[in-house]
């Protein structure tokens, strides 16, 4: 299951977070979490260079796009192979709807539409969609044009 998707600026400041099955009283600690390690070790990372780490039997993979930070958490079936799947969809789709690898400003400014594209590629922990132009379709809110 892909327990959580965390979108953080520069400063470590939470955008935009998913968590799937986690409880409520666990979230603050993997918000706390994830953005020390992305402070400790995302300094002079090339941006959508993946890292990996491992804690409490659950995988992370973290990278820098543009001026943001996206973290992904997964367990089970949802390994580092999987994630690097996951957060390749979601930085391409991001890079999509911003046009190019988002500042701050710009990703608030897309907001709704990244919020949009998440919705379509992560549903309730599982990788729902992965094919870019199902997505861009999808988040146009236009019917398919073959059944």
């Amino acid at each position: 299951m892909l327990l959580a998707v965390l979108i953080a600026n520069s400063e470590g400041n939470i955008l935009l977070e998913r968590f799937n099955g986690v409880p409520g009283e666990e979230r603050l600690h993997w918000r706390s979490f994830l953005v020390k390690l992305g402070a400790d070790n995302l300094r002079g990372v090339k941006s959508e260079e993946l890292l990996v780490a491992c804690h409490k039997s659950v995988y992370i993979v973290y990278t820098v796009l543009g001026h943001v930070s996206i973290y992904l958490v997964g367990k089970d079936e949802y390994d580092e192979l999987a994630l690097s799947e996951a957060i390749f969809v979601i930085t391409s789709a991001i890079k999509d709807v911003c046009g190019k690898p988002p500042t701050e400003r710009l990703f608030l400014d897309k907001y709704g539409r990244i919020c949009l594209c998440l919705d379509e590629i992560v549903w309730k922990g599982l990788l729902e969609n992965t094919d870019k132009d199902r997505i861009k379709r999808l988040i146009r809110l236009k019917p398919p044009t073959e059944f």
